[in-house]
């Protein structure tokens, strides 16, 4: 059965598989060939995962898929899904959508918050959706094992409190939806999606066109994100540390320690007769997050930093004095009524610790995001763009921004495309210090415009000031 198959195929843009990839607005998310029998998800030679198939379905312009991939232009945007799942909320707020309440804080409830990377609410969420029967599966992503493919991690369903607590914590690498949802399409139920927000956004556009889909997938629960990462950040942490990838078994980007700060990220390698490597990601060659290295190019057309199509969603609390406590805060969207009451309920009870805020305290928790989202994305909207353009909520506009800040901006999208292609060539050559000393100098020139008291940032502002 094709899945996008759809009688108002005729109405509307079509466009193909292969013109998203072509276009740089492919995520790797899956959705596309969970309904096509005999496309499914490959890896590319920059650790990406994107759809490969049959030419005629690779090549071909579909509306029905025009209207389901997140990147396209022709599908709607999250307002449009935001206002049909919450036409009647009780807060809106520009940038972080449609919301019943906001909190700060963590699960007070024993062994949720140590075993997540942030304050546990992501997992203590799930877990009281399926003990209260709300649900009877979760699709999140978990260590993958065993790991035919060399992934590891993917997407799985958790039907019991055991596995799903194994797949707590935080994976920044290249994962997809195509086997869960098959999976909820061959199995009776009621099921939770847990995911990145253009992943949520895949799975309302899906719930449109699929019945089946509509029916069982009950509830989204939205995670805070940056960028996606290919899975070749996984090898530069191995090269820097001085390690064969072939003897990685395991992988942890942020090893939590309540005696440091929670954004003192680390990361820490299981090799394969059990040691382990970890280093801090400040000593790493391309341990700034902000910077872009191996970014999806997908991620350059995104103005959804909140998950504003989920239900609830979730973040880590990057302000003081949270940011400096160890042991991990959330900060929680709630956008459905349902989980509001849940969430109201477990207060009452003292099973979880939470502090009602504002839209403001959210923005401010994700500052660096939303600049990058709204005022970054406006001005690479101008550029120049082979293939689809994508159509954002945000206009095209560089009026008024200042040289240093265009610089950042260019210099973050140059480092994002670079760094997959310098990485494939040191990989191949097998010389790993070809890609760490381009990732250094890169760095500091990033660093030099993006700080305010950087060389390069500096000389940019006097430039600015001389010459308005």
């Amino acid at each position: 059965m094709r899945h996008f198959a759809d009688p108002r195929d005729t109405a509307g843009e079509s466009i193909s598989p292969a013109e998203v990839v072509r276009s740089g607005l492919c995520i790797g998310c899956g959705g596309c060939v969970a309904g096509e029998p005999d496309a499914r998800m490959e890896w590319d030679r920059f650790g990406e995962l994107k759809p490969h198939g049959p030419t005629g379905w690779y090549e071909g312009k579909s509306a029905a898929f025009a209207r389901a991939c997140p990147f396209s232009p022709s599908a709607p945007n999250e307002d449009d899904i935001a206002h049909q799942r919450f036409p009647a909320p009780a807060h809106h707020d520009g940038k972080i959508g449609s919301f019943e309440a906001a909190y700060v804080g963590h699960v007070a409830e024993e062994g949720f918050r140590m075993n997540g990377s942030s304050g546990g609410l992501v997992s203590w969420v799930a877990a009281e959706l399926l003990r209260s029967g709300a649900v009877d599966g979760v699709a999140h992503v978990s260590p993958a094992h065993p790991r035919p493919d060399g992934a590891f991690f993917r997407y799985g369903i958790s039907r019991d409190l055991g596995t799903l607590n194994a797949g707590a914590k935080s994976r920044y690498y290249p994962i997809e939806l195509s086997s869960v949802l098959a999976e909820i399409r061959a199995s009776p139920g009621r099921y939770a999606v847990v995911g990145v927000p253009c992943f949520i956004k895949a799975v309302h556009l899906l719930r449109r066109a699929d019945p089946v889909l509509r029916e069982r997938i009950t509830h989204t629960l939205g995670l805070f994100c940056g960028h996606m990462k290919s899975a070749r950040l996984v090898d530069s942490f191995a090269a820097q540390l001085d390690q064969e990838m072939r003897r990685v078994r395991a992988v942890d980007y942020r090893i939590k320690d309540a005696s440091r700060p929670a954004n003192w990220y680390r990361a820490h390698l299981t090799l394969d007769d059990g040691s382990t490597a970890s280093e801090d990601w400040w000593h790493l060659a391309d341990g700034d997050w902000g910077a872009g290295f191996f970014q999806n190019s997908a991620c350059n057309w995104c103005d959804d930093v909140v998950a504003e199509t989920a239900d609830i969603a979730f973040g880590d609390a990057w302000v003081e004095p949270y940011s400096s406590d160890g042991r991990g805060t959330n900060v929680a969207i709630v956008r459905s009524p349902e989980l509001h009451r849940l969430i109201e309920e477990a207060r009452t009870d003292g099973r979880l610790q939470l502090e009602p805020v504002g839209a403001d305290f959210i923005i401010q928790t994700q500052a660096a995001g939303f600049r990058h989202r709204r005022e970054g994305l406006a001005y690479r909207l101008t550029w120049p763009k082979r293939g689809l353009r994508a159509v954002k909520r945000v206009p095209p506009s560089a009026a008024g921004m200042p040289l240093r800040r265009r610089l950042v901006y260019r210099m973050r999208a140059w480092i994002a495309r670079w760094s997959h292609r310098i990485f494939a060539v040191a990989r191949a050559m097998d010389k790993p210090g070809l890609y760490t000393g381009w990732a250094r100098l890169s760095l500091r020139t990033y660093q030099g415009l993006a700080w305010s008291h950087g060389r390069v940032g500096k000389l940019c502002d006097a430039l600015e000031r001389r010459f308005p």
